[in-house]
């Protein structure tokens, strides 16, 4: 609740949340936490409660704020430029108290006035309006026992299946005008529904205050503010709290590579172009309208990087997806000959952005070693999730994005025509263990004409619904973290619509909640298996049985644990013709029990089989000196587990 009031200027007092090695550090660069002096905080000044504001401007010739509480007059509470050549701008207003709305009025060195949202605002109203809001981040936090394990739960070893969420399509209200669930509603139903699907972290697509709701959130302006579209941020706390009260651990998209134009937002802040370069070669992005962050101002490294830790350490985020990274690292990336500008060594790369992202990920994980940082990065740039004092940028994992083109390529096919494909759906294995990766079935490919995943599967809707189990079954064997968008656990037919809710009806047919059985096996399965994820960046952990026979269309290999017990074989045949008698190299004797197959009926299945398992037989196949004799579904993944009893 705001005061309004009518102080004259005078009430605006000098008073101070920074300190000298606040400002030294702030110029460096290398203050990290600047969310706890900058913007809006509460504090009290003689006695008096109220407001400290403190803005970077360094190029305004006045700033004052102005807001709900003195009747949007600029005359009223003007800041006081500091004398340490900051460029921050601060002052104190008594009587301006939490939801208190307001923005900074910036009259520029020529003249030119902009209102302008606070940068480090906690709260902003809600979307079309644009005003950030005074706010408090207390809450009592009930995930005590997630924090104390998350580590654990977030190494590279451990088990990490992502169910990637738009939190304003997942799932509305159409009969209260087909209205987003608010964040405390859906505290009420997400972390169940994924804890039921056995996933064990969800991704949200970037929840950071964004002006334009059609850009998903990739278009920031609130680098500090949860959207208000959903409620506020304690509403948000409590949809993380919750999720991870129910085991599951929250990643959230972040954006530094580009922002909008918008003019309440961070461009062109103080009359000048203060976040950005101001060169349009280096400084505005030409696919996305956006303009882009200059790195090598120290205050605009500190910015972002404050930012990250901020979701880090207010909100618990467990990591960070960083969207867009190819874009920060190439100088020509979406350009033509001629439209930028080469770096010092006459070549491509930004070097500014290189070292942005080592010295980031440093930060990150030395505050937060219990996360993870993720990078959307499109490339064969090398070493992404390597450490950076080896060269690499330092991230954790790194987005697959070649085997999602090559595998969605392959299985676009008809079958009758993938045996001359098949190069492009074991050509990742030769790649997979270079980088830290995951596999992603992301938004991506279920937008602007792509259509749905089931609607990239070829044949009748029988023969959909078995690729798609087939397609999972496979990516789930295969060496790599998962990641699976909403709605594509139950085969969602039409294409992803960011204003419509999934389409949850079709879950009342037995092939789409077959399909949705079947991730939540596989899921409950690979959790359960140390050999899918214990080294999946290893090539310990992976070994080929067959991958030659192209004419047939099958592959087999073997996942392996650190422990030589834990191994599992994979078989998959990616045509329709159920093969009898198929011979398939295992590299032991004994019983190998099936314990998973995509054919069943409970999935939708046709129910071929091997009737619970296969003896291995002194029988050699390719390099193995034991095989089993198989009966393989058609367009099926069967998962074999050794010494599991006859």
């Amino acid at each position: 609740m705001s005061t309004t009031t009518n102080l004259p200027v005078e009430a605006v007092f000098h008073a101070s949340l920074l300190t000298d090695l606040d400002i030294y550090l702030f110029k460096q660069g290398s203050d990290f936490r600047l969310y706890e002096k900058l913007g809006s905080h509460g504090i009290t000044v003689d006695g008096v409660k109220g407001t400290h504001f403190a803005v970077w401007a360094p190029n305004a010739s006045a700033v004052s704020v102005i807001g709900d509480f003195n009747h949007w007059d600029a005359a009223l509470n003007a800041l006081q430029l500091r004398t340490d050549d900051s460029g921050i701008w601060e002052g104190f207003i008594a009587d301006v108290t939490v939801g208190a709305i307001y923005k900074y009025r910036i009259v520029s060195r020529d003249g030119k006035i902009a209102d302008k949202g606070d940068p480090f605002a906690f709260c902003s109203e809600m979307p079309p309006l644009t005003a950030s809001r005074v706010w408090e981040l207390d809450y009592a936090w009930n995930d005590a026992d997630w924090m104390a394990q998350r580590g654990e739960k977030n190494r590279l070893n451990a088990p990490c299946s992502i169910y990637e969420v738009h939190l304003g399509s997942w799932r509305r209200v159409p009969e209260d005008g087909n209205r987003f669930l608010t964040y405390r509603e859906l505290a009420e139903w997400l972390p169940r529904y994924v804890a039921e699907l056995n996933f064990t972290h969800v991704e949200f697509m970037p929840l950071t205050e964004h002006p334009f709701y059609g850009s998903w959130g990739y278009q920031t302006v609130g680098y500090f503010a949860p959207t208000a579209r959903y409620g506020t941020p304690q509403d948000f706390m409590l949809l993380v709290d919750t999720l991870h009260q129910h085991g599951i651990g929250v990643i959230m998209d972040w954006v530094p590579s580009h922002f909008p134009s918008d003019a309440h937002g961070l461009g062109y802040f103080d009359g000048t172009h203060l976040f950005e370069h101001a060169d349009p070669r280096q400084g505005f992005q030409p696919e996305w309208h956006s303009s882009l962050f200059n790195y090598g101002r120290h205050e605009v490294r500190a910015f972002l990087t404050s930012s990250a830790l901020f979701w880090l350490d207010k909100y618990h985020i467990d990591g960070l997806r960083l969207d867009a990274v190819a874009s920060m690292l190439y100088l020509d990336y979406g350009r033509k000959e001629g439209e930028w500008i080469p770096n010092r060594n006459g070549s491509r790369e930004n070097l500014d952005a290189i070292t942005f992202l080592r010295n980031l990920n440093e930060a990150i994980y030395r505050d937060y070693p219990d996360t993870q940082t993720f990078a959307e990065e499109s490339t064969a740039w090398p070493m992404v999730s390597r450490p950076g004092n080896v060269g690499g940028l330092g991230f954790g994992l790194k987005w697959n994005m070649g085997w999602m083109h090559d595998t969605l390529g392959y299985f676009s096919e008809d079958p009758l025509n993938r045996k001359y494909h098949h190069a492009q759906l074991v050509f990742s294995i030769w790649y997979a263990f270079s980088e830290n990766f995951v596999l992603p079935l992301s938004h991506d490919e279920v937008v602007y004409g792509k259509g749905s995943l089931i609607g990239k599967m070829p044949g009748d809707e029988w023969q959909q619904f078995a690729n798609l189990r087939l397609l999972y079954g496979y990516m789930w064997g295969h060496p790599g973290k998962k990641l699976l968008f909403m709605g594509c656990e139950f085969g969602q037919k039409r294409e992803w619509q960011h204003d419509e809710s999934l389409e949850w009806e079709v879950l009342q047919y037995p092939m789409h909640s077959g399909l949705r059985r079947w991730v939540e096996d596989l899921n409950r399965f690979y959790r359960s298996e140390a050999a899918l994820y214990q080294q999946d960046f290893s090539r310990d952990g992976f070994q080929w049985m067959d991958c030659n026979y192209a004419e047939k269309s099958v592959v087999s290999f073997v996942r392996r644990g650190y422990n030589p017990d834990d191994t599992l074989l994979v078989v998959c045949n990616f045509t329709p013709v159920v093969r009898e008698n198929y011979l398939v190299g295992v590299p032991s004797g004994g019983y190998w029990q099936e314990v998973l197959n995509s054919d069943t009926e409970l999935y939708g299945g046709s129910g071929v089989g091997n009737f619970g398992g296969v003896e291995a037989g002194p029988v050699s196949a390719g390099d193995m000196f034991h095989s089993l004799m198989l009966r393989l579904p058609p367009l099926g993944v069967l998962f074999f587990k050794q010494g599991s009893g006859s």
